[in-house]
């Protein structure tokens, strides 16, 4: 899961980011028509967990690994195609200046507002708000060992999420086997929720 080298050519070769992420429905080209959506895919440099750098780079891999799971639904691949577009594309505009964060400045939140522009599918939005809850409430319990934090997070979590589990667990996945991230999230997240049918990529 090491950065394709060809992305960071294609970018240094100037291939747009149509030609990168390849859109498939008319929401995903007017999502790159936007220039501060573009803007957010050109922001990053290489850290932990994304050693890519930029977000393009990222979604990229997200995309690639939608297409792994080899779907026979198209709308759920249309659903989570649609989720990797976004999902962490306003990270350029998440305030990190202050400590505690204020939750509705995180990038998920922004990146649901800016998308209900154009959608409004509620599995899609609540998705992109919330795609990072899982790997929050697993390092409540596994990192800071706080059971009683972690219990009440879980049980909101899954009143947000309800019956839409599955297509959660499976951006999840897409997006948890990417870059140098920590995979034992991803193996608690199979672990721990009922009602979900587990996939490899």
């Amino acid at each position: 899961m090491t950065k394709p080298n060809y992305m960071e050519r294609a970018l240094r070769q100037n291939a747009s980011l149509e030609e990168m992420l390849k859109p498939e429905n008319p929401v995903e080209v007017i999502l790159l028509r936007q220039t501060d959506f573009r803007e957010g895919l050109l922001w990053g440099r290489p850290r932990f967990g994304h050693p890519e750098g930029r977000v393009v780079f990222h979604i990229k891999e997200v995309l690639n690994n939608v297409d792994k799971l080899q779907l026979s639904c198209q709308e759920t691949r249309r659903k989570l195609r649609l989720i990797a577009f976004t999902h962490d594309s306003f990270k350029h505009q998440e305030d990190k200046s202050r400590h505690p964060r204020d939750p509705n400045k995180h990038h998920g939140v922004i990146a649901r507002k800016y998308t209900a522009q154009f959608i409004d599918d509620p599995a899609i939005l609540n998705i992109l708000e919330w795609h990072d809850e899982a790997y929050y409430i697993w390092r409540l319990e596994n990192i800071y060992r706080d059971q009683e934090a972690s219990q009440e997070r879980l049980k909101r979590f899954l009143t947000i999420i309800g019956g839409d589990i599955q297509l959660y667990y499976l951006f999840f996945v897409c997006d948890t086997r990417t870059g140098d991230k920590n995979q034992a999230p991803l193996k608690w997240f199979e672990k721990t929720f009922s009602g979900i049918s587990p996939v490899k990529i």
